[in-house]
């Protein structure tokens, strides 16, 4: 099976979607792997450590993915790649399926692509969430975001001249982002407060050291999926009346709040705003979907009524080392168990004939099992059907 690592074409975005470290993995298995010459130096992984592992260089997108049999990216295919890419081919990357326009079409190409976005949370997919690992990267750089614009210390600071109090940050939302943010902020010295619709974060909160900011509420706001829902119109209004007190105290909020297929929930009001200290700041990681604050700017750092508010869209993308390698061994950790050879008596397509009669190269390919939760969950079309039309549906709406 030929696999292609071919290079983000995505402004910005800097990682790759296969490591040395991964590249290496999928020959043992009995792949072969083709990369696109360069496709790694953003992320600091020079060619000559994939050639080192085996990997087969060539220049550009089209040369490295017209013979694939599976294609692995970071960010979901443009209309211009999907023209280059043969029918039959397998994809996985992340889609974006709520806002992605071209879903439908990568069904009419004949893909079989994989979404990594619905990829189940279920405790034999941990090691294959790319939300999670990436949502992680993006809660601690967050943190650091803010500090760059904060002209004030983070720890409380005991000197000759007087003591110096900590910095009171707000974290609104206790996801995978929300908690790596609380943690980075607390070892940074910060006296931090967190908020979340989900009464079962509070026990993951105070663990850290921070202080749960709760509003009382009849119904779960969590979902079967784990995922914080939208909460009726009494509890919003009792939130918002909470959330800007303790805005108004905070010299950095970091906004996390994101409910799936949904605009990002408006948490942090322009009123509120105005009621912070000058040269308070606002890291809004849902500014991509509307935001938590609706006057941050799309991938942008602006101030307005003295207050920083920093709208970087692709957070991990600035950690990408690490966030492309936490992404390739989720990629990884997905593919393999889905690669079976001929002969193999799992593999129900075999002709049964012997390998060792094929020139002893073992023909490795994937074996898409729908009975598989993991992957009847994330597939998002096969063979030229597409699977998830109501999700088509939501997507074209958000």
């Amino acid at each position: 099976m030929l696999i292609a690592v071919p290079a983000e074409s995505q402004a910005k975005e800097k990682r790759v979607a296969a490591t040395p470290d991964s590249v290496g993995r999928f020959i043992a298995a009995g792949c072969d792997v083709v990369l696109q010459r360069g496709a790694g130096i953003a992320a600091s992984f020079p060619d000559s450590a994939y050639e080192a592992k085996g990997a087969r260089l060539v220049d550009g997108f089209s040369a490295t993915c017209a013979e694939a049999d599976l294609i692995l990216k970071v960010r979901a295919l443009n209309a211009d790649e999907i023209a280059s890419i043969k029918k039959g081919t397998a994809v996985a990357s992340l889609v974006a399926p709520f806002s992605n326009p071209l879903l439908q079409q990568y069904a009419d190409a004949g893909l079989t692509y994989f979404c990594m976005e619905m990829v189940p949370r279920i405790s034999r997919a941990q090691s294959m969430d790319v939300l999670s690992s990436q949502a992680n990267i993006a809660g601690y750089k967050s943190v650091l975001l803010a500090l760059e614009h904060y002209q004030s210390f983070c720890p409380m600071l005991m000197t000759a001249a007087g003591t110096v109090q900590p910095a009171n940050v707000l974290v609104m939302g206790a996801g995978v982002a929300g908690l790596q943010a609380i943690a980075t902020a607390r070892r940074l010295g910060a006296k931090v407060e967190a908020f979340d619709v989900r009464a079962a974060a509070k026990e993951q909160v105070e663990s850290l050291g921070a202080k749960f900011i709760e509003v009382a509420a009849d119904a779960d706001a969590e979902d079967a999926a784990g995922y914080a829902k939208e909460m009726d119109d009494d509890y919003k209004r009792r939130q918002s009346e909470l959330i800007a007190k303790h805005a108004a105290k905070a010299d950095i909020i970091i906004t996390t709040a994101l409910i799936p297929g949904r605009p990002a929930p408006v948490l942090i009001t322009e009123e509120m705003v105005k009621s912070m200290r000058p040269g308070s700041v606002i890291v809004d990681m849902a500014v991509e979907m509307g935001g938590n604050c609706p006057i941050s700017e799309l991938d942008q750092v602006v101030e307005k009524h003295a207050v920083i508010l920093v709208g970087i869209v692709n957070i991990p993308t600035l950690m990408a080392t690490d966030a492309s390698s936490l992404y390739a061994r989720n990629l990884f950790n997905f593919i393999t168990p889905m690669l079976t050879q001929s002969g193999d008596p799992s593999d129900d397509q075999s002709d049964g004939q012997n390998d060792e009669q094929k020139g002893d190269v073992k023909n490795v390919r994937l074996n898409i099992d729908m009975a598989d939760e993991v992957i009847e969950s994330s597939l998002l079309c096969l063979a030229g059907k597409f699977l998830k039309p109501k999700l088509l549906n939501q997507g074209e709406g958000s």
